[in-house]
C-alpha cells in the first residue's frame, strides 16, 4: 500500500508540481486520506492521496479482491482567491474515503454528494466525476493490479445535480460547454437548465 501511494504522489508531483499544503483525515475504520494542494498561477488544485491504496470493490461482491479492481484518486481545480476553497479539504477527504466507508465504486459520470457546501458559502454540495487522462495521466501498476485513474471533479449546484439525474452526465457536460460555463469559478451560478 505504501509503495502504491508513493508512486501516486510522484505522479501527482510530476504533473502538478510541488504541493504547497497537505492535510490528512482518518475516519473510523478506514485508512488515512490525505488532500494535497497545488497552486499554479491563478489556479488551485486539490488532489486526494490514499483512495487508490486499495481497489474499489462492488458492494455486492461476496469477497473483496485485494489486488484487482478499479483504483482512483480525485482532483478538483478552482480559481484561486475568489472563495475560501481550502475549506473543501475535509469534504474532499470524505469523498476519497467513500469507497472504504460505503463500498462505493467511483467512476466517470457518477455524482458524489457531501450533503453540505464544499466550502463556506459555496453553491455546490456535490460533484460530477469526469473522465480521467487529461490533467494527470493514469498510473500503470504491476499486474494484476488495475491502473490508478486521476478523476477530475466538477462542482455541481443542487439544480444541476437534479437535472443530471434525469438527463445524464453527458447532457449536463454538453450544456456547460454550450453555455461556456467556467467550471473552475468557485462563485459561478447554475447553468440555464430550461
Amino acid at each position: 500500500m505504501a509503495q502504491i501511494l508513493a508512486l501516486v504522489e510522484a505522479r501527482l508531483r510530476s504533473a502538478l508540481g510541488e504541493p504547497d499544503a497537505r492535510a490528512a483525515v482518518t475516519f473510523l475504520g478506514t485508512d488515512r486520506i490525505e488532500v494535497l494542494r497545488f497552486s499554479e498561477g491563478d489556479l488551485v488544485r486539490y488532489a486526494t492521496l490514499g483512495m487508490s491504496a486499495h481497489p474499489m470493490t462492488d458492494p455486492t461482491a461476496v469477497v473483496a479482491d485485494p489486488l484487482r479492481g478499479p483504483r482512483a484518486e480525485l482532483v478538483l481545480t478552482v480559481r484561486a482567491g475568489l472563495a475560501p476553497t481550502d475549506k473543501l479539504l475535509r469534504p474532499l477527504a470524505v469523498l476519497g474515503a467513500a469507497p472504504q466507508v460505503e463500498g462505493l465504486v467511483v467512476a466517470p459520470g457518477a455524482s458524489l454528494d457531501v450533503g453540505e457546501p464544499l466550502w463556506d458559502g459555496a453553491p455546490f454540495t456535490s460533484v460530477l466525476v469526469a473522465e480521467p487522462g487529461g490533467l494527470v495521466e493514469d498510473l500503470e501498476l504491476d499486474e494484476p493490479m488495475d491502473p490508478v485513474h486521476f478523476l477530475p471533479l466538477l462542482p455541481m449546484t443542487a439544480n444541476e445535480a437534479a437535472w443530471k439525474r434525469v438527463h445524464g452526465a453527458a447532457a449536463l457536460q454538453e450544456r456547460w460547454l454550450s453555455h461556456g460555463t467556467d467550471l473552475r469559478d468557485p462563485l459561478r451560478t447554475a447553468v440555464p437548465l430550461d
